[in-house]
């Protein structure tokens, strides 16, 4: 085979392995997902600043943030072991990366449990999709809508740290997919650094 045909061969054995925009597929996916799921959040908390401006009887039913403080100090936290755990899977230390992304996982089920019990307490005050003792209807649907929303994305979160940590460990993923879903975890903590100041800071009681 002549140099030419070793040229053109090798030129076209890079073409056909050279992956679009220099981004691994499953990587590329999780972006593009990622920005198709801001869209969503940032509708439904932009309705949600609209529904608030317009409705006079707006309710301000929470009177503390400590336990909203609690779950924001959680998912932060987890941020930090996702990271570490994404690290460590790249510097090839599987057992590491394994510890690393359960304790991801277990932060996400705390903040699930403090979530839900929040949600039981304001139910137990007779706050409903449609009704509350506060003021208007509105506010129950939109509070859980947007918080509802959220907190799927963590119990969708945790699950998928589960699975894919079991699987890095028992060697059919590698660092890759650790932080893929380490991409995901990140951008659900982001999401409700806006959750936050909208739902609650702004709902405080006077």
């Amino acid at each position: 085979m002549s140099q030419a045909d070793l040229t053109m061969q090798r030129h076209s054995g890079g073409m056909l392995t050279d992956r679009p925009f220099a981004i691994p597929t499953k990587k590329l996916a999780m972006w593009l997902f990622i920005i198709a799921d801001t869209m969503t959040f940032s509708a439904c908390l932009v309705a949600y600043g609209f529904l608030r401006n317009a409705t006079p009887d707006w309710p301000r039913p929470f009177h503390s943030i400590v336990n909203v403080a609690v779950m924001t100090f959680i998912l932060l936290t987890s941020s930090l072991t996702m990271l570490l755990g994404a690290q460590t899977a790249k510097r090839g230390d599987k057992a590491g990366a394994f510890r690393w992304t359960m304790i991801t996982a277990l932060a996400g089920v705390m903040f699930a449990v403090l979530h839900i019990r929040e949600w039981l307490g304001l139910i137990g005050e007779g706050m409903t999709l449609f009704k509350n003792p506060w003021g208007t209807g509105l506010f129950g649907a939109a509070f859980f809508s947007v918080t509802g929303l959220h907190i799927t994305h963590v119990i969708a979160g945790v699950i998928a740290l589960t699975i894919v940590g079991l699987r890095y460990k028992g060697g059919r993923y590698n660092a890759d997919d650790i932080e893929i879903v380490g991409l995901y975890w990140h951008f659900v903590d982001l999401v409700w650094m806006f959750v936050v100041p909208f739902v609650y800071l702004m709902n405080l009681a006077h």
